[in-house]
């Protein structure tokens, strides 16, 4: 299959491209769908090569448009005009391949979208498709897209919730005049997973009650299942707890599938050179190290712990407390001993055979390099924070 692409060095012109080269490559195996080639068509890019791209296409992406043009009429010549264009193309070459239009929720032409040239732009665009599907007997997807974000997305531009990480990745300043503001925010992966199953024929079908997409078989329009909502307040909150990481070492809640894990990605794709990397806290002494990685709210922490030949660490249990011990590299020996007994359990560990040691709560505990000439490097996971009014630790020798 070859694929055209409009708009290719967009935002989510450049997300589809990437993915479809790394299907066409092979390095995205879990799509079935074999892609041969992938045709990039942009504002460079010549009359000449659009129409070959035009005659040689099996499915075609219309990603182009403008968003802020100088003069507002030309709202209507970079959206609606390229648009003729490219099907006129087509059907110069009695091409009836799939054709995707790239539209925008601004098309309902509702609220606050009512008489905006750039909706209107649009509007007439997704008639002009359907017009073409008419007449031609294509098949016609346009998806109208609530407010997008994610990598690669161009701040200060058309995107608030690109310019909020940008700047406070940054240390910029940012102006929300209306905390309660609420957006419906569509994710670029899952842009491009929708993309990707119209190419297969999945897509996902919808009519609409005002700017709400109802999902329907049969339905007119296209959209993305996943969208959420959230408030340029809440977004804000969100990015500033993201920015305190490398100090608090606390990596906030991202649930798995939630709005947080993907702009916690989104954040951290526009962090500068200089703070994608930061010193941590090494608690130094004549034994060694134990330096602090990483935090969570609920699921405790991740240290790494070095021991110097032939020193022992710990000779502590705990009540509630545990641990994980993970020796990455070097040669040691974990003890347990249960409160109360003489029972001594003994585990040999070492980096040429990486494992993981629970230390079991009411069970005093230590670990020994063996080593009279190596480090022992132990990653160690524990279940809480470290408490200094609750410690749960309490000394006592192996």
């Amino acid at each position: 299959m070859k694929v055209l692409v409009t708009g290719a060095k967009g935002f989510v012109g450049r997300n589809l491209v990437a993915q479809l080269n790394n299907i066409r490559q092979g390095k995205a195996c879990n799509y079935p769908v074999e892609i041969e080639e992938v045709f990039e068509y942009d504002i460079d890019s010549t009359p000449e090569e659009l129409d070959r791209y035009c005659r040689e296409a099996d499915f075609v992406f219309n990603l182009a448009g403008v968003n802020r043009p100088e003069n507002p009429e030309d709202f209507r010549k970079g959206n609606f005009g390229f648009a003729s264009a490219l099907l006129d193309t087509l059907k110069k070459h009695g091409n009836t391949c799939p054709v995707m239009l790239s539209s925008s929720i601004q098309a309902t032409l509702l609220g606050r979208y009512a008489g905006h040239p750039y909706g209107e732009s649009k509007k007439a665009g997704e008639e002009l498709f359907f017009d073409y599907a008419d007449k031609t007997g294509a098949k016609v997807l346009v998806y109208r897209f609530p407010n997008l974000f994610g990598k690669w997305c161009r701040p200060n531009y058309n995107s608030a919730v690109a310019t909020f990480c940008n700047n406070i990745a940054n240390d910029l300043p940012i102006q929300v005049n209306d905390p309660s503001v609420e957006l419906e925010l569509l994710y670029i992966d899952d842009l491009v997973e929708e993309m990707i199953l119209a190419l297969q024929g999945h897509e996902h079908h919808c009519e609409f009650d005002g700017v709400e997409a109802v999902a329907k078989e049969e339905g007119r329009y296209c959209y993305v299942p996943t969208t959420f909502k959230a408030t340029l307040g809440e977004i804000v909150e969100l990015l500033h707890k993201f920015s305190e990481q490398p100090h608090t070492l606390v990596i906030p809640d991202i649930p798995a599938n939630s709005f947080a894990k993907r702009l916690y990605s989104t954040y951290l794709s526009y962090l500068p050179k200089e703070k994608a990397i930061f010193d941590l806290k090494m608690n130094v002494d004549d034994r060694g190290s134990f330096t602090e990685l990483v935090k969570t709210l609920n699921c405790g922490q991740v240290s790494v712990n070095i021991s110097k030949p032939g020193i022992t660490k710990g000779q502590h249990w705990h009540n509630t407390k545990w641990e994980q011990f993970i020796v990455v590299s070097g040669h040691g020996l974990i003890q347990m001993r249960k409160e109360g007994t003489d029972d001594v359990i003994e585990y040999e560990v070492s980096g040429d055979k990486i494992q993981s040691v629970f230390m079991l709560p009411g069970y005093t505990h230590n670990i020994i390099n063996l080593s009279d000439t190596e480090d022992l490097v132990t990653v160690m996971y524990c279940n809480e924070l470290f408490d200094p009014n609750r410690p749960d630790t309490f000394f006592d020798p192996v």
